[in-house]
């Protein structure tokens, strides 16, 4: 949140698409964004998901099916997501979304290659364990 200025972007409507798992959010600059709920959800500001400093960072795995069940505003600054696996901390800031919606196709790619470096899985347990099973 240090990103904060009375320059940042903020929010000027926050839809969530509970079909799709997407997102979106449109900011007072014009920009749009959309976020699946499992981006939102690997990529948590929480010290659970995102650790206490750099490289500190726990990959997120089985979180395909991942959705926002409630989304809280946190005073005028950001929002808390509450996710069906039950995960509901770390706070969104504008900042840190609209940084997210700028840089969202590269930290895809780095999430992507790093669930492929560790040979884990978007699925959730049981389905990928069900997906192995069916394949023999």
């Amino acid at each position: 949140m240090a990103g904060l200025t009375k320059d940042t972007p903020y929010p000027t409507e926050i839809k969530l698409h509970q079909k799709s798992r997407i997102l979106d959010i449109t900011f007072s600059d014009g920009k749009a964004f959309q976020f699946p709920c499992e981006f939102l959800r690997v990529y948590s500001p929480s010290a659970e998901v995102s650790g206490h400093g750099p490289g500190q960072e726990v990959l997120q795995t089985g979180k395909k099916m991942v959705s926002i069940v409630k989304i809280e505003p946190v005073g005028n600054y950001a929002i808390q997501l509450n996710f069906t696996d039950g995960h509901n901390t770390g706070l969104y800031s504008w900042d840190l979304l609209y940084n997210f919606g700028l840089n969202q196709d590269k930290m895809w790619q780095r999430y992507l290659q790093r669930m492929d470096e560790a040979g884990a899985s978007r699925e959730p347990a049981s389905r990928a364990s069900t997906a192995q099973h069916s394949c023999k």
